[in-house]
């Protein structure tokens, strides 16, 4: 009997996806549980596992199509394995010798597309192999299975120049070698060739620039600023970090200064953990809390579950977990659903000051910076200090003026003095 593959529901908030790649081509005789299709979302990107055995008979929508939660990807015919084993057992040793010569084929170097088209990887993976013109095939996968992850392509594309990784292509005329250029030199643009590229946006990033757009539109967004003398902080981990890494296996960071400080502040003004839903404002008495992720195929958000209930160690352990997974595509739907507040770092990439955006349906994010030793005045006096300016971003139609700059202030403060940290 006929089964349909159908794009699943993986949560509320996703009612669209993209077909990355198929797995698998029609006339493939599949088992239940094969890994059929990979989808591309704009939170996480998943494998579609056959529903039943059988024979992929039909493919409804190609690689790259935009499709539905619910719509039908293609089908599987229960019928149509039989008739397969039927028709290869009565072809015989003629049938038994035409996958023979396959196997020959896929082990020549002419045939690499084909030996391609098998290799286990992920949809990021693959986007990275294509940019950096690496053979997946010749990639080892760290992931689940041998899945290649995009950290691995990246290896391979460091540890392999792009003239040894184009070995795939047979040229019927030897080629005459040029001198290596300089990177500079081999992108410097001809006179006169004003080229351009049209590439499609990911998923995600149209997500994102679609939300974006959204938060701006219906949000009253305001950003205010403060410095913090992050003197103490750094004296604190200068002092403590070797034994901190001891104990829990983990670096002493700045994350969980932040996330405790937030959520000392949040608790001071609470509507700063809520959202707005009609008329009426929706005060959330529990603290999870967004950390803002750089990937590479746009900004995610995972979520620290109960972060008031978290120890300085959970919380930075939590938050690596959180950036191998964006990094290797492995990050889950429960890690990114929900949220109440959202910390954003733009140091890490250098950024002195920045107005962060909003995360819809939050109504207030805080964005750090880099630290730069600046003179400032202490006590009367002129001195040299670690500082941070941070910048918290609200929506003004739930969040007065007043209270955000005192919200900011509370955090300063409990930066400034790590010990009331503890107190919190």
């Amino acid at each position: 009997m006929p089964a349909n593959i159908v794009v699943p529901e993986v949560g509320e908030s996703i009612v669209d996806a993209r077909v990355a790649k198929w797995l698998k081509k029609e006339g493939d005789v599949v088992s239940a549980g094969d890994p059929l299709v990979e989808l591309e979302t704009d939170k996480i990107d998943l494998e579609v596992p056959a529903p039943q055995g059988g024979v992929l008979s039909r493919i409804d929508h190609s690689d790259g199509a935009d499709v539905k939660v619910g719509e039908v990807l293609g089908v599987i015919d229960e019928a149509g394995a039989a008739a397969a084993a039927s028709r290869a057992e009565a072809a015989g040793p003629k049938a038994a010798a035409k996958p023979a010569a396959k196997a020959a084929e896929a082990t020549d170097t002419t045939a690499a597309p084909a030996a391609k088209d098998k290799t286990r990887a992920t949809p990021t993976a693959r986007k990275a192999a294509q940019q950096n013109e690496v053979d997946l095939t010749q990639v080892r996968g760290s992931g689940d299975a041998g899945r290649v992850m995009r950290r691995d392509v990246e290896q391979a594309a460091q540890t392999s120049p792009p003239a040894a990784r184009d070995t795939a292509t047979p040229s019927a005329v030897p080629q005459k070698t040029r001198p290596a250029m300089p990177v500079s030199e081999e992108r410097r643009r001809p006179d006169g060739n004003r080229t351009e590229e049209r590439v499609r946006m990911s998923k995600r990033r149209a997500t994102i620039a679609r939300r974006l757009v959204e938060a701006q539109s219906t949000a009253a967004m305001l950003t205010t600023f403060n410095e913090v003398d992050m003197s103490g902080i750094v004296a604190i981990r200068e002092r403590h970090k070797q034994g901190f890494k001891e104990r829990h296996g983990v670096g002493l960071g700045l994350s969980s200064f932040f996330v405790k400080a937030a959520v000392g502040a949040l608790r001071e003004f609470p509507r700063l953990n809520a959202e707005i839903q009609g008329d009426e404002m929706v005060l959330k008495h529990y603290y999870d809390i967004g950390i803002a992720v750089g990937a590479a195929e746009g900004l995610v958000v995972p979520v620290l579950r109960d972060a008031d209930r978290m120890s300085f160690a959970e919380i930075e352990r939590k938050v690596r977990e959180y950036a191998k997974a964006v990094e290797d595509g492995t990050l889950s739907l429960a890690d990114i659903k929900g949220g109440t507040f959202t910390i954003t770092n733009g140091g890490v990439f250098g950024s002195l000051l920045s107005t962060p955006i909003l995360n819809p349906p939050q109504v207030g994010i805080l964005g750090l910076h880099a630290i730069k030793d600046r003179a400032v005045a202490v006590n009367g006096q002129v001195a040299v200090r670690p500082m941070m300016y941070t910048a918290l971003t609200y929506d003004h139609r739930i969040v007065d003026g007043a209270e955000a700059v005192r919200f900011l202030v509370r955090v300063k403060e409990l930066v400034e003095d790590p010990g009331a940290l503890l107190l919190e």
